[in-house]
């Protein structure tokens, strides 16, 4: 049986609503005065009057002259943080269904696409504005860096005795790497999966890839002009060798920076296309060195001007320290179906508390297959329909996927798999409930995200008895064997399904077949796996409440750092350096304060796991006793009785679905002929299929086309 929907009493829900709407104009503050800081940091006004007049206020013997900077730059982002993470998790009480109403998309007008091909991807108006914004601030913060750099600087090289432009040179290339370090300060929140700040913005990690991706090119384009600038300089003196080993104690240390850029060049190299692709374990483990490209940067800059860009990547760190908790636990793998089009289907256990929404992502390890790799994949099942299982769908694309199907396609038996999982990670609201039509465009694997969008429609039609919109799913594949994955839309456990109000249209194509295959057709096969003592459930490292317990790790574990940090430097740096900055090492005071922070951020994030974990637990053993014996001593049978439930649905999904062989969809044509004032169009699938279904809906030949892409890649 489905689970019952409980709702809010108009009281509650009222109250959380004002709650949220008294918490929007306070993060708006802080967000707008965030912006006015990296404004007005590159100015004389800031430097020269504000700066200094802080200083003396906030310079203490138990912060010495970084409490400034923490000030100003570190808590309020953390601050908007844990508030962001109060706000979602009210959020996630007020609208459990996690659909979106029509008139809350006030912005779909600007979600369209206005760039589709190019360096960018497929860019929206709204991406393209705050592109073009971000450049201009770059431009504005080096240009007025620059200005205050060249004052007086005639004076200056006449004084040094060298030339005017070396002395040029070597201002301009101090601003680069200040520039740099704005850009920095962005760099990991795209790659947070689990941080606050990107859903405040409606983001998820997976569609932010490629905001690092532009973040990384500028970042490292900025430190590698800084670097390049700064050896021709010294060249240009006749001092490369002696400056190139530098190491200053009390100032910035020469030969950590050149560390750090060297780490950070080999990322960039690894991270262009034709590397990306055909030698993609090569760019995985070589982005590992951000930790040693990290540290050297700060032990380069010193502790004080890294805190300007250090808030994102503490954020990085309680979520990579969670992420790292959770996949350390065995997980259940239930059982598997291996399709013949060369897709596994994998099916793992969960408690009815983790929580998720559709076209979230699972990543998935498996040592049998490999011990270090990580893969993403999307979530097919649904967690109103599913609540005691989660499914993933691997397609034998690359080496990893093939490997796996080779595994379980073969006459050997797999008695058992050892998995490990981190996530699942996804938007917190969807809109699917705001159109009047939903197109759904797949090309192979693309499928997928389409696969759970598809369920949830039919929990909210068959359960919640909720009109859905239209949904036409137009899907692409190679072979007919490909047209397996179709099987995959309906749920293979549950009670029966009422798909009267569900209004489906499969259109599918099968490209390089003129008639359906009758020769060497594999069966599907269905593997049950037997179970460990050491394996669990899959469950929310955080609980129910992750959202909660995310910013009570967040602001314990920077209180926590601000007093350890304090007691280090009272009692320890201050009696020698007296904060002069001239007889404590900068370095070590640099590595003390990354080491205490990680310090920090492990205690609250371990205690925050274990003080959830028997909540875990017994989620879990009421997962084994809803499991029983019967589900492992006859397989055959329970999927048997699965098949009758849902042999209805399933005839009402064969009856929608229309297969075309031997031709491509005529996307342009089914688009245009879409009705209704509301059409949302998701694409997942080859880039030059997503390319066309954007141009088609940024052409302006039809405004109710709304365009979303659904990709790892840009």
């Amino acid at each position: 049986m489905y689970p019952t929907v409980k709702k809010q009493s108009s009281s509650s829900d009222g109250a959380i609503r004002a709650v949220r709407a008294a918490m929007r104009p306070l993060l708006l503050v802080i967000l707008l005065g965030c912006l006015v800081l990296w404004v007005m940091m590159p100015t004389n006004t800031y430097s020269e009057k504000w700066l200094l007049q802080l200083q003396a206020k906030t310079d203490s013997t138990y912060f010495g002259q970084q409490g400034t900077t923490i000030l100003i730059y570190t808590f309020p982002v953390l601050f908007a943080a844990v508030l962001g993470c109060v706000y979602l998790h009210l959020g996630k009480k007020l609208n459990d269904n996690k659909f979106i109403s029509p008139k809350e998309d006030r912005l779909a007008v600007w979600k369209k696409p206005v760039l589709v091909k190019g360096p960018l991807g497929i860019v929206s108006m709204t991406e393209l504005l705050f592109f073009v914004m971000f450049i201009a601030l770059l431009v504005w913060s080096f240009w007025e860096y620059l200005h205050s750099g060249f004052q007086g600087i005639e004076a200056k090289a006449a004084k040094k005795g060298e030339k005017l432009w070396v002395s040029k040179l070597g201002a301009a290339a101090l601003r680069l790497g200040l520039t740099g370090n704005i850009v920095l300060a962005f760099l990991f929140f795209p790659v947070a999966r689990g941080s606050s700040i990107l859903p405040l913005f409606g983001l998820t990690s997976e569609g932010s890839i490629k905001y690092h991706i532009w973040l990384g090119h500028i970042c490292l384009a900025l430190f590698t002009s800084h670097g390049v600038c700064y050896i021709i300089r010294w060249i240009a003196k006749h001092n490369l060798l002696n400056q190139i080993r530098e190491w200053d104690r009390t100032g910035v240390s020469i030969l950590a920076g050149e560390i750090s850029l060297l780490c950070g060049l080999v990322m960039w190299v690894t991270t262009f296309p034709r590397i990306r692709r055909k030698k993609f374990e090569l760019f995985f483990y070589t982005h590992y060195l951000y930790i040693i490209f990290i540290l050297f940067f700060v032990l380069h800059v010193g502790i004080t001007s890294a805190f300007i860009s250090l808030p994102s990547f503490y954020l990085f760190l309680v979520d990579r320290y969670l992420r790292f908790l959770q996949s350390q636990r065995k997980v259940r793998l239930i059982s598997a179906r291996v399709l013949p089009c060369e897709t596994v289907e994998l099916n793992f256990s969960k408690t009815p508390g983790l929580q998720y929404s559709p076209m979230s992502i699972l990543f998935v390890n498996l040592p049998s297959v490999s011990k270090l790799q990580w893969h993403p994949f999307t979530v097919t099942s649904n967690s109103n329909l599913e609540q005691d299982k989660l499914s993933v769908t691997i397609k034998g694309d690359g080496s990893w996927s093939k490997k796996l199907y080779q595994m379980l396609s073969s006459s050997s038996s797999v008695d058992h798999l050892e998995a490990s999982i981190e996530g699942p990670y996804g938007p917190v609201s969807t809109n699917f409930l705001g159109h009047d039509t939903l197109v759904m465009v797949s090309g192979g694997s693309g499928i997928t995200p389409f696969i759970s969008v598809i369920r949830e429609l039919i929990f909210s039609s068959s359960v919640l008895k909720i009109k859905t919109p239209k949904i036409i799913l137009i899907s692409s594949f190679k072979s007919s064997s490909d047209l397996t994955m179709l099987d995959l839309i309906l749920p293979i456990s549950g009670g029966p399904l009422d798909l009267s109000g569900l209004q489906l249209q499969v259109e599918a194509y099968v490209t390089r077949e003129k008639e359906p295959a009758t020769e060497n057709v594999k069966p599907l096969q269905d593997l049950w796996f037997k179970p460990k003592a050491t394996d669990a459930p899959a469950s929310a490292i955080l609980g129910p409440n992750g959202w909660l317990w995310l910013g009570a790790v967040i602001s314990s574990s920077f209180v926590i750092f601000l007093v350890l940090m304090g007691l280090l430097t009272r009692y320890y740096i201050y009696p020698i350096d007296h904060n002069t900055g001239l007889d404590y090492p900068t370095s070590a005071q640099a590595a003390f304060n990354i080491l205490l922070m990680c310090v920090s951020i492990a205690i609250t994030a371990s205690g925050a796991v274990l003080w959830n974990k028997k909540q875990n637990t017994m989620e879990a053993r009421q997962v084994q006793n809803m499991e029983g014996s019967s589900a492992y001593q006859s397989p055959a049978s329970f999927y048997n009785s699965d098949k009758e439930l849902e042999s209805l649905p399933r005839q009402s999904l064969i009856q929608s679905t229309k297969v075309h062989y031997g031709e491509r969809p005529d996307l342009k044509r089914i688009l245009f002929e879409c009705k209704g004032k509301n059409v949302g169009v998701l694409a997942s699938g080859p880039k030059k299929m997503r390319h066309e279904v954007a141009t088609i809906c940024s052409s302006g030949l039809a405004d109710n086309l709304h365009f979303e892409s659904i990709s790892f890649s840009w």
